[in-house]
C-alpha cells in the first residue's frame, strides 16, 4: 500500500504526489510589496517577505502548553507567519502565562488554566488550537478541543498508541474540525526539495534510505522517560522523524519491519524507556530504510537515499535549524556533487500558515491525523519486533 491508498483506506481526502509539491495558494494579495531589484543578471533576485494577512483577519492561536518548544519555538515562530497570531495561552501556572501574554501583546483576559480549557469555545478569536503537551495528554486535550468546535494542530508524535489516534480522528470528524499533526519537516524547504527531486526522477528508483536521529538525554525526571507521559522512550520522539521521513520521501509504505532494542538496567535514565532503537523498514518496492535512534549517545542527525541513478543526503538533518542538502548527478562522464543554497525559513511558522489556509479556505491538511496514525501502527510494529526479536508483517489497511 502506497501513502495515497493508505489515506483513502482510513477515509481522509487523498491527494496526488505531485499536489503534495505545490505553492499553497495564498488568500490575499492586497498588501504585497516588491522593490525594484538593484544587482546584476548574476545574482538572485531580490524577494521582500510577504504579503501577510492583516492582523485583524489571521488565524488566531490558542497555544496550548508552555513549555520549552512554545517558548523557544513556536511563539517566537508567529514573528515569521504570513496568516497567524497567537491569541490566547494554556497553562497550569498562570504568573508565567501572563509574563509571555505580556510579552506577545496577548490580552491577559485570554489566559486559561486546564481546568478553563473549555471557556475558549467563547472566544472569536480563537480558531485553532496548538496541543504542546505531554504525549499522554494529546487524546485528552485534543478530544476537549474537538468538543468545543476548534480546528486543532497537534504535535507530534500524535498520541502514545494507535488506539488513542483512532479516537482523536473519530472525535474530530463528529465535531466537523480539522486536525493537523506538526510534521514541521514536511513542510521545511530542504525536505521539500528533496522530496521534489525523487518526485521528479532525478534519483531513478529508490533502492536505500539511511538515517539517524539521537540525542543525550540529561534530566532522569522529564517526563520524555516517563512511560506513561510519553508512550516511549527515544522511538516516539527523536526516531519517529526518521520512519517518518523514510515514508514522505520515497511516498511508499512499508510492508515488513524488524528491530532491536536497548534498554540499559543500571541507568536511572532508563528505567520506564528504551535507550536506543535500531530498525529496518521493506517496501514491497525492494526500497529498504535502515534507521537508528538513541538517547544515551551524542547528537547525530542525518538521513541519506540512494537510488539507482544518484544519491541525496540532508546532513544535518531534522533540526529546527541548519539543514543542509547534497546529492550527486552525473553531468556527461563526471560525477558531480551539488549543494544547492536553498532559503531557510521558519517550521513552525510554515506548518502553521500551512494549517491557516486550510482553515481559511476549508481544505484538508497534508498532514492530517491519519499521517499520525500510520506512524503509530508502525512504531507498534517496531516495538514488537524488538520485545520478539522477528520481522513483523504490516497489512495493507490499518483498520
Amino acid at each position: 500500500m502506497n501513502r495515497r491508498e493508505f489515506v483513502r483506506s482510513v477515509g481522509a481526502v487523498s491527494v496526488a504526489p505531485t499536489a503534495l509539491m505545490q505553492e499553497p495558494q495564498k488568500p490575499n494579495q492586497e498588501n504585497a510589496v516588491q522593490l525594484s531589484q538593484i544587482h546584476g543578471a548574476s545574482e538572485q533576485d531580490e524577494k521582500a517577505p510577504g504579503p501577510f494577512l492583516p492582523g485583524r483577519r489571521r488565524v488566531g492561536y490558542a497555544i496550548v502548553g508552555l513549555g520549552r518548544l512554545s517558548l523557544d519555538q513556536i511563539l517566537p515562530a508567529f514573528g515569521s507567519s504570513q496568516y497567524c497570531a497567537p491569541v490566547a495561552l494554556v497553562s497550569g501556572d498562570k504568573t508565567k502565562a501572563l509574563r509571555i501574554a505580556d510579552q506577545y501583546g496577548i490580552d491577559s483576559a485570554s489566559v486559561y488554566g486546564y481546568d478553563s480549557f473549555e471557556r475558549l469555545a467563547d472566544n472569536p478569536r480563537v480558531q485553532a488550537i496548538y496541543v504542546v503537551l505531554p504525549n499522554g495528554l494529546h487524546e485528552e486535550y485534543v478530544l476537549r478541543a474537538a468538543k468545543i468546535k476548534k480546528h486543532i494542530l497537534c504535535e507530534k508524535p500524535m498520541a502514545r498508541t494507535s488506539a488513542e489516534a483512532r479516537r482523536m480522528i473519530a472525535g474530530c470528524a463528529a465535531a466537523n474540525v480539522k486536525l493537523m499533526i506538526a510534521y514541521r519537516q514536511q513542510y521545511e524547504p530542504h525536505n521539500m526539495a528533496l522530496r521534489d527531486r525523487v518526485a521528479s526522477g532525478a534519483m531513478g528508483k529508490l533502492r536505500g534510505f539511511i538515517s539517524s536521529n539521537s540525542q543525550q538525554q540529561g534530566d532522569p525526571s522529564q517526563w520524555r522517560l516517563n512511560l506513561k507521559l510519553a508512550g516511549g522512550g527515544c522511538l516516539p520522539d527523536v526516531g519517529l522523524y526518521c520512519l517518518n521521513a523514510a515514508r514522505f520521501l520515497s511516498g511508499e509504505e512499508p510492508n515488513e519491519v524488524s528491530a532491536t532494542l536497548w534498554q540499559p538496567k543500571n541507568d536511572p535514565r532508563f528505567r520506564e524507556v528504551e535507550a536506543s532503537c535500531s530498525f529496518t523498514l521493506k517496501f514491497s518496492s525492494g526500497f529498504v530504510a535502515s534507521c537508528s535512534t538513541s538517547y544515551d549517545v551524542h547528537k547525530s542527525q542525518f538521513l541519506r537515499l540512494e537510488g539507482e541513478k544518484a544519491w541525496a543526503e540532508l546532513s544535518p538533518a531534522f533540526g529546527y535549524h541548519g539543514n543542509k542538502l547534497r546529492y550527486s548527478q552525473l553531468q556527461g562522464e563526471v560525477e558531480t556533487e551539488f549543494t544547492p543554497q536553498i532559503e531557510e525559513k521558519n517550521q513552525f511558522a510554515l506548518e502553521m500558515d500551512h494549517f491557516a489556509e486550510c482553515i481559511l479556505e476549508n481544505r484538508a491538511p497534508r498532514t492530517p491525523g491519519e499521517e499520525g496514525l500510520r506512524d503509530h501502527i508502525i512504531m507498534e510494529a517496531i516495538y514488537e519486533a524488538g520485545r520478539t526479536r522477528r520481522s513483523v508483517t504490516l497489512s495493507g489497511s490499518p483498520v
